[in-house]
């Protein structure tokens, strides 16, 4: 990997199948790291609208042309279990089937099982909750952030000098060190509001600006500073209130209201 690459992310086993229809996706990073599923193959520009044109630079995916007769496409536009707000050239459209015919194939065989549909109504704690959630809200560098395990099964992205994923946890041999917190699910800068009501969030944000970033590229404390390249994408998605209703707990862990005297 060149030293001056925008992203540390190996392209070597990027690809997986999507959740919904199971057919092939490309995951890259974009400028701001947030990840973004691409259909596999390049598409003529001329099938394609323009504010769906992407392209590829250095590893990072942007969000428009690169002056070529080609273009990828996010497969969220292809997806045949995706409902379509907007209509698409007829190009797209029979690619589309294409991709339904093999959904169903797949399933018809079962080789693929679509996954279940979430719940979009916020997740209510009760006494027999006792633990934290399966995927915690996080605060860290004035932002909120899904994340994608417990906190103390978030594992290092980074490579070994064996060339195998690190087995080390993002947490220090002590554990988190933030704190669980009742925060108003107000709208964070360019998210989606939820209004009104309390929801649990672990607060990273007294932590040391260097340690936030070490947290964001979910690496150990070993690979914090290191230039090794990533095996993986950080498993953290940008806290949307209204799309992941389903992840807000509205009291705290029980372990951690016990400690404030709440539970």
């Amino acid at each position: 990997m060149a030293g001056t690459s925008p992203s540390r992310l190996l392209r070597v086993g990027q690809s997986r199948c999507c959740r919904q229809c199971g057919n092939r996706i490309d995951l890259y990073q974009r400028t701001d790291q947030r990840p973004i599923a691409l259909h596999p193959a390049e598409l003529a520009v001329a099938d394609v609208p323009e504010s769906c044109r992407w392209h590829l630079s250095g590893g990072i995916a942007h969000p428009h042309g690169d002056g070529s007769d080609w273009c990828r496409i996010p497969h969220a536009l292809l997806c045949p279990r995706r409902t379509l707000t907007c209509r698409t050239a007829p190009g797209l459209e029979a690619l589309r089937r294409q991709l339904a015919v093999r959904t169903r194939r797949m399933i018809d065989t079962s080789v693929f099982t679509p996954a279940p549909a979430v719940s979009t109504q916020p997740a209510t704690a009760t006494d027999a909750d006792t633990g934290e959630p399966d995927r915690p809200v996080v605060q860290m560098l004035v932002c909120r952030y899904l994340a994608e395990h417990p906190l103390n099964d978030l594992r290092c992205v980074a490579q070994t000098r064996h060339r195998h994923r690190c087995t080390h946890m993002v947490s220090a041999p002590a554990g988190p060190t933030g704190t669980w917190r009742l925060l108003l699910a107000t709208v964070q800068h360019g998210q989606l509001a939820l209004p009104g009501g309390l929801m649990a969030v672990y607060d990273l944000g007294k932590l040391p600006y260097s340690e936030q970033l070490r947290w964001r590229g979910q690496r150990c404390p070993a690979h914090a500073a290191s230039g090794a390249a990533e095996l993986a994408l950080a498993g953290w998605q940008p806290f949307e209130p209204l799309l992941h209703a389903a992840h807000i707990h509205t009291r705290l862990p029980h372990s951690q209201a016990r400690r404030q005297g709440r539970g």
